[in-house]
């Protein structure tokens, strides 16, 4: 059991979640990489902050599934100790397509991962930090989209109208928990140079795209991070129900 904050990083072996997971480890937290399949990239995560002197544990589990989720939160209890951080980093995609050519199996994929994947999640969390369930407070962070206010026209609308349901459930939920020790906020990146655009089909999406941001660049999983730490961090203390766009001004 660690004696440090424990923080669970969901998607937390690539991308995003594992610039998180390296950063939270650097601001004193003991962290779980949770990933799905990709078991070698998460364990480097894991070794190189161990290699740095911190703490942390990958741990398989499909969030779209509730059995896999109540199983990843519990075993966390058992290796590092009560959470009191959660980002709900992962997500999901396909490949760049108009609605005409989605069927309903597609976007309920979409919304499993996304919209019901980061809700029990947020569940499991919540009796663990609630003072309404005997616990000590503590902070969820959720991983928008800039997609969420642009819609993502042409190329996957479906995925865009997960990340506005994440934006609902994210003010909806800091209200419904500030007076139990919870703060519920989000960050809403923009085109950042992740491998999740090779997953829709384009690689080399914000090349492509960076021209339409004030700041004339794609932006990098490290700039996003350094904004979830401080939602979850001190300095935030009376920030809640709040979307933070870490977007170049977009």
């Amino acid at each position: 059991m660690s004696e440090l904050p424990v923080m669970v990083v969901t998607g937390g072996g690539r991308g995003i979640g594992a610039a998180t997971a390296r950063l939270a480890s650097n601001r004193g937290y003991a962290v779980c990489v949770n990933y799905l399949a990709g078991e070698a990239t998460a364990a480097e995560v894991v070794r190189g902050i161990v290699r740095a002197g911190g703490s942390a544990v990958a741990i398989q589990a499909d969030i779209s599934v509730e059995a896999e989720v109540v199983r990843l939160f519990r075993e966390v209890d058992s290796t590092l100790g009560r959470v009191s951080a959660l980002v709900n980093n992962a997500a999901t995609l396909e490949r760049q397509a108009r609605l005409e050519s989605m069927d309903a199996a597609r976007i309920a994929r979409i919304f499993a991962v996304n919209v019901t994947g980061s809700m029990m999640c947020a569940r499991e969390a919540v009796k663990r930090m609630s003072t309404s369930h005997g616990g000590p407070g503590g902070a969820i962070v959720n991983v928008s989209s800039g997609a969420a206010k642009s819609g993502s026209p042409g190329e996957y609308v479906d995925y865009a109208a997960s990340k506005g349901a994440i934006d609902t459930f994210t003010v909806g939920l800091a209200r419904e928990v500030a007076e139990e020790g919870i703060r519920v906020n989000a960050v809403r990146p923009g085109f950042i140079y992740t491998e999740m655009h090779a997953k829709g089909g384009e690689p080399e999406r914000v090349d492509r795209v960076k021209t339409l941001v004030p700041m004339q660049r794609g932006g990098q999983p490290e700039e996003v991070a350094g904004a979830v730490l401080w939602l979850l961090s001190a300095e935030a203390s009376y920030v809640t129900g709040t979307i933070v766009d870490v977007a170049g001004g977009r």
